[in-house]
């Protein structure tokens, strides 16, 4: 049940990387975009939380929430500034680096082991994710944002370990979430007040600038894929093993893949075709050591 989970989680947290991507491109204030999209997630979070009766227990459960705010705060500010500035092959190769830091770190911190067939699966779907988001013309030469993607990935694998880390000591999942997003919320309309404060713009950005409602607007629809994904993944990491939950979530580039091929009529390279393959190969090998 738990690879139905991660794949969910996969599937939102790919079309929160499209509407990522798009909305990199256009002239919008990037802090007020992420408020709208923490918000929504707060306010349906805070919702369940109510309605099925959930609280924080201790504050251990406060405090992993809070920290998951920081990080996420952190993670989405550093792909969103990567994707603006940095090639989107470059930033989608080293913000796919979580699965890899969460293996180790599991290890390490939970001594959380793979079996042989498991470390196969995790291995093949690796090396397939990273065949894909190889695929591309990188260089030395244009790495141009690479520390953001690589602070992205860094943070994302910190929200990973978290994430599991509140399934360990039993936190209700949607108290969790509404102190993430209550806390990512508050921290992204704070750098959005300050900057709109300080009347901080780029003068040399001749693209039509979107107003503040609409920019929001966009963050809430946003935020409803990320909302779900994060629901999906928590629940997943109840069950099943991080680094395994990590490496399929992150299987959220195939869902960009398909948008190209299909809305965008680009056509696979044979590389893609590859990695594609791989990372289907890789599931089948996980489900069958269930």
């Amino acid at each position: 049940m738990w690879i139905i989970y991660a794949l969910l989680a996969a599937v939102f947290f790919g079309a929160r990387g499209i509407m990522y991507q798009w909305t990199s491109q256009k002239n919008i204030d990037r802090n007020l975009l992420l408020f709208g999209v923490f918000f929504v997630g707060f306010i349906l979070s805070a919702s369940a939380m109510y309605l099925l009766e959930q609280q924080w227990h201790a504050w251990t459960d406060i405090s992993v929430g809070l920290a998951l705010g920081v990080g996420s705060f952190a993670a989405n500010t550093f792909l969103h500034k990567g994707f603006s500035v940095g090639k989107a092959s470059l930033i989608s190769i080293l913000s796919g680096l979580p699965p890899l830091f969460v293996v180790l770190l599991a290890f390490l911190f939970w001594q959380e082991t793979l079996t042989t067939q498991q470390l196969i699966g995790f291995v093949i779907i690796f090396a397939g994710l990273y065949t894909i988001r190889y695929s591309n013309d990188i260089s030395f030469r244009n790495l141009q944002g690479a520390q953001w993607g690589f602070l992205a990935a860094l943070f994302f694998a910190f929200n990973d370990l978290l994430g599991k880390q509140s399934t360990r000591i039993d936190a209700d999942i949607f108290a969790t979430l509404s102190m993430m997003f209550g806390i990512g919320s508050f921290l992204f309309a704070a750098s959005w007040f300050k900057k709109r404060k300080n009347n901080v713009h780029d003068d040399n950005d001749f693209r039509p600038r979107w107003s503040a409602l609409r920019t929001f607007s966009c963050g809430l629809l946003v935020g409803l894929t990320n909302f779900v994904g994060m629901v999906a993944i928590i629940s997943a990491f109840a069950i099943g093993t991080t680094g395994l939950v990590s490496a399929i979530a992150a299987m959220n580039i195939l869902i960009i893949l398909l948008y190209s091929r299909i809305f965008l009529k680009e056509s696979f390279s044979r590389q893609e075709i590859l990695g594609l393959t791989a990372a289907l190969v890789g599931i089948l090998v996980l489900r069958l050591s269930q």
